[in-house]
């Protein structure tokens, strides 16, 4: 058995039609209750005025005056007031004697008889007007005194029945009516017309599911750790999440909603992708600490109202793509030497088979010998664990493609020396990225060299006393960077190289936004024997003692 679903609630739109309707409805019966009662009151005024001039008028005929002193007033007074009556419109004029007895009325059966209704006032002379209810029933009447002189010689009464008053305003009434009756449909008319374009704007949906979606969508934006940022049509921001504010960096308490993007001081790459009319998808930049996936999709619907932008934070995801690239490298170098010793080791079998086991024992011992001087001389210049297994996995890599890779005599790291604050990681995609670079501007050159230098060195001396600095120097024997250029190889997406199957033009990029973030210098400069010199000065803290340069010679990598 189905239980009965209850029925949905009327639409916020539905909600406002019917409150608005009924609205409309109260006020135009108000005012129809208004005028009818309004025009009531100035009918019977109207009336009022009108009786009374009759009244008078008839009051001061001479001839009425010359009627009343005959033998037979109403002989001539009858057809005078029945044309008077027939001419104002009137619905009755009785002209009467001071006792009240009738000499004309509209009905011949009532002359002679008394008048009904009140005549004191106009028997002291005073004309007045009330509604009384006589021979043709209610109606407001006017009576007024005729004077002879100084005496009251007779009374007029001339009305109209409060019936046909009542007629005039029901045609009135009617016609308000008939205006009040459009005015309804008019303003029914308007109201469904902007409630059914609410109904399209809020989907149909009540006053509590829009509450409820609100909320929803202020938890949904909180809880939501990529950034979401929301422009207007004019590139202003209208919405943006925690995320979205960390990931560019701006402040909890940094008013940013109603600002446009152009003001919030991102870096230039980024502002441009921000304010492109065009969407973008799965773009990478670079802010100060952070590497940005950026996506817009503007927001049209005939014309252009805005962009949704969204920002994933891909600088762990980047590290680690680094590493894995380094890895690859090394693994590739590992490969080609597993297949030179495998080489060398069949040459040793074959000179042991051909009964020279001393020529093998020297064989092998050579390259042995070689293989571990190299070792032994990056690890006395870099004591550093991280920086020494880089640089011997890069020289491996480098001598794969053709290159020499060489440490500076003058290198001198011992273990331990870097503080905490200074993570490996940095040091990996700052000198790193550097040999590669370096190496992929070397190789196809004649004798092909890549030499690295790094030491700490004291900075002069300042208020606080001298500090110590990190010096990562990689030199190549490429054609060298145009001085032109000397900024812009530090772009994101800049190169001079052609485009790889993993893009172009991310490495120094990355190199300079570690490099910003541990507060350091990064430079480049025309090699004395030409190509390109980055050089890089991280700071370590006050120095605990002299710089050391002196290292054991230079460090080559070779077969």
């Amino acid at each position: 058995m189905r239980l009965p679903v209850p029925p949905r609630p009327r639409s916020l739109a539905g909600q406002l039609f019917a409150m608005q309707a009924v609205l409309i409805a109260v006020v135009v019966a108000g005012y129809a209750l208004f005028t009818y009662l309004s025009d009531r009151g100035q009918a019977e005024d109207a009336a009022g005025r009108q009786v009374t001039a009759v009244a008078r008028s008839i009051a001061d005929s001479p001839s009425v005056r010359e009627a009343i002193g005959t033998a037979d007033p109403t002989a001539r007074l009858q057809p005078y007031a029945l044309q008077v009556q027939r001419d104002t419109g009137v619905d009755f004029v009785t002209i009467m004697n001071p006792q009240g007895i009738r000499w004309t009325h509209p009905d011949t059966t009532q002359i002679g008889k008394e008048f009904l209704g009140h005549i004191g006032p106009a028997l002291r002379g005073r004309s007045f007007t009330e509604t009384y209810t006589g021979t043709l029933g209610a109606s407001v009447r006017a009576v007024t005194p005729v004077w002879q002189g100084n005496q009251v010689v007779g009374l007029v009464s001339a009305g109209i029945r409060v019936e046909a008053i009542s007629e005039r305003v029901q045609e009135q009434v009617t016609a308000m009516t008939g205006v009040a009756a459009g005015a309804l449909a008019l303003g029914g008319v308007g109201t469904y017309v902007v409630n059914a374009r609410l109904r399209r704007h809020t989907h149909g949906m009540n006053a509590s599911e829009l509450s409820h979606m609100h909320d929803y969508h202020q938890a949904t934006l909180h809880a939501v750790r990529e950034g979401l940022l929301m422009l207007d049509g004019q590139f202003r921001v209208a919405l943006i999440n925690d995320g979205g504010r960390e990931l560019l960096g701006v402040g909890s308490e940094e008013e940013v909603v109603g600002r446009s993007v152009a003001d919030l001081q991102l870096p230039a790459p980024l502002t441009g992708a921000l304010l492109a009319s065009e969407p973008r998808v799965d773009e990478v930049h670079l802010t100060a600490d952070r590497v940005l996936v950026v996506n817009t999709s503007p927001v049209s619907g005939g014309e252009r109202r805005g962009t949704v932008v969204t920002l994933r934070d891909v600088t762990e995801l980047q590290s680690l793509m680094g590493e894995l690239d380094s890895e690859r490298g090394f693994t590739q170098a590992l490969r080609s030497q597993a297949h030179e010793a495998a080489n060398r080791l069949h040459t040793v079998v074959s000179l042991i088979e051909l009964g020279r086991a001393d020529e093998a024992v020297e064989f092998a011992t050579a390259e042995l010998e070689l293989a571990q001087a190299l070792t032994d001389q990056v690890v006395a210049a870099v004591g550093e664990p991280v920086l020494a297994a880089l640089l011997l996995g890069k020289t491996a890599q480098a001598n794969e493609r053709g290159v020499e890779l060489v440490v500076a005599p003058e290198s001198r790291l011992d273990d331990g020396l870097l503080p905490e604050r200074l993570p490996a990681r940095d040091l990996v995609t700052i000198l790193g990225n550097l040999i590669d670079n370096a190496v992929d501007a070397a190789q196809g050159t004649v004798r092909a060299r890549v030499t690295v230098t790094a030491y700490t060195a004291d900075t002069a001396d300042t208020a606080e006393g001298s500090r110590a600095e990190l010096v990562l120097r990689v030199a190549d024997s490429g054609s060298g960077v145009d001085p032109a250029h000397a900024e812009l190889v530090f772009q994101r997406g800049f190169t001079t190289k052609p485009a790889g199957p993993q893009g172009r033009g991310l490495g120094l990029a990355l190199v300079r936004q570690a490099v910003t973030r541990q507060e350091g210098t990064l430079t480049v400069a025309e090699g004395q024997e030409g190509g390109a010199v980055f050089e890089v000065r991280l700071p370590l803290g006050r120095a605990a003692g002299p710089a050391r340069r002196s290292g054991s010679g230079a460090v080559r990598g070779g077969a």
